[in-house]
């Protein structure tokens, strides 16, 4: 957990106190080496298929769509649309499916359609959204008054994994930039990364060690205040050996979840129970456990296109680390999706009991299955929406199912706004853009 600083951050502290993702061309601005990969492979002409047409966007490209509705509340914005929603409720086979979809292609005539959506679902890592979040507010609190210092903080404040980052089997891209190879591997006690790289893990490979790192500074950005850019190793590892099991688990608890509270979605709409590794279990226990709704991740979704999570800049970087530039996966497989950019979460969470079935398999599981996809879509044609889909169905990988729904959805989406003329603004993709894989 040892932090490297550069001079100049007593003078900024005194001044401010005030599934890959990322745009490729963000290396500069973030530090994670992985984009220098990416970058050196777009900027050379190497022939590189794993990525669709709409993963190539630049930073300057990424745009928050609900700006202009920033003052309405979700009560006005979520008011379904009974045509809308008849077409939606259609496409669901059974009772295993929950959703919510917004179409926001004309920011001023909204329409959302629902699906049984406040039945809560185990979020897997699409949780991981709310330690982004925690992150993400704890860090404002220590920079309030500048985007800048805080993307310094992000980019040039290194943490090291511990016992929190291990015992993932997710791999994470390491690229040596002076000897330009790319390692896949699972992450290791030694590895000192970024907190831009250790988010980047977080979200774009959704690595669970990367998750608890992430959270472990989180907590301490609450508990040290100004003192966390100063602390050491043995200040650290005192904090957690010398607090109460107790107090630990109760800091965690509310660093994650009262900004989910502060934004008005509630508890039981969702909510995130504890780390995502079990190294901490010893100090930080869970509590609660973890849910989350469809309606409860729209109403993330929708103050993020408000640019109302901590702020404009807050929210535009967090949509930035949601965009995938990377191989896609379930929902955003959907070959109809290729020519458009995604910023996509996944999460899956199964068990078996092979007593029952002996051949019970992974993704399959008959004691639960849940599979979660949450996804905003912008097409070139100007045709935007944001989905949240939740499902249990045991005994079935249900990737194949949310990719055909991803299809359907679309259809539906793109021919409403074509017959009823709706004027959007045609966005081009650049060849020449970013990406990053989530």
């Amino acid at each position: 957990m040892k932090k490297l600083f550069y001079f100049t951050i007593s003078f900024c502290i005194i001044l401010s106190f005030g599934f890959i993702s990322y745009p490729i061309d963000g290396y500069e601005s973030t530090g994670i080496s992985r984009l220098y990969h990416l970058r050196k492979i777009q900027v050379d002409s190497i022939p590189y298929n794993r990525i669709p047409a709409g993963a190539y966007l630049n930073l300057a490209d990424i745009k928050l769509n609900l700006k202009s509705r920033s003052k309405d509340s979700m009560d006005v914005l979520l008011k379904e649309d009974d045509a809308f929603t008849k077409e939606v409720r259609a496409l669901f086979p059974g009772s295993g499916y929950s959703a919510a979809i917004l179409d926001m292609s004309n920011p001023e005539d909204l329409k959302y359609a629902a699906y049984r959506e406040h039945v809560g679902y185990q979020p897997g890592s699409v949780g991981k959204l709310a330690v982004l979040v925690a992150l993400m507010t704890e860090l404002s609190e220590l920079c309030p008054d500048s985007w800048e210092d805080r993307a310094f903080y992000l980019k040039n404040t290194r943490v090291t994994s511990g016992y929190w980052g291990t015992g993932d089997h997710h791999t994470i891209p390491v690229y040596d930039i002076e000897k330009n190879k790319l390692t896949k591997r699972r992450v290791v006690a030694s590895d000192e990364f970024s907190l831009y790289e250790w988010l980047d893990h977080m979200v774009s490979v959704s690595n669970n060690g990367a998750a608890s790192v992430v959270y472990r500074e989180a907590m301490l950005m609450r508990a040290f205040g100004s003192e966390y850019f100063f602390l050491n190793q043995e200040k650290t590892d005192a904090f957690f050996k010398e607090t109460s099991r107790d107090s630990l688990t109760n800091l965690a608890h509310a660093v994650v979840n009262e900004p989910l509270l502060n934004m008005g979605i509630a508890e039981n709409d969702w909510k995130l129970g504890g780390l995502f590794t079990r190294g901490p279990e010893k100090y930080v226990g869970r509590k609660g456990g973890s849910i989350g709704t469809p309606k409860g991740l729209m109403q993330f979704l929708v103050k993020l296109e408000q640019g109302a999570i901590v702020d404009h800049e807050t929210s535009l970087e967090m949509k930035r680390l949601l965009y995938s530039t990377d191989r896609r996966i379930r929902y955003a497989r959907s070959p109809r999706l290729d020519s458009a950019a995604v910023y996509f979460k996944s999460g899956s969470y199964y068990k078996c009991d092979r007593t029952k079935n002996p051949n019970c398999s992974d993704y399959a599981g008959n004691v639960f299955n849940y599979m979660n996809s949450v996804i905003i879509v912008e097409h070139p044609n100007g045709t935007k929406y944001i989905v949240c889909l939740m499902s249990n169905v045991l005994n079935k990988n249900s990737a194949g199912a949310h990719m055909y729904l991803a299809s359907k959805i679309d259809d539906i989406i793109n021919k409403n706004n074509k017959d009823n003329k709706t004027e959007v603004k045609e966005e081009v993709y650049k060849d020449d853009a970013d990406d990053s894989g989530n």
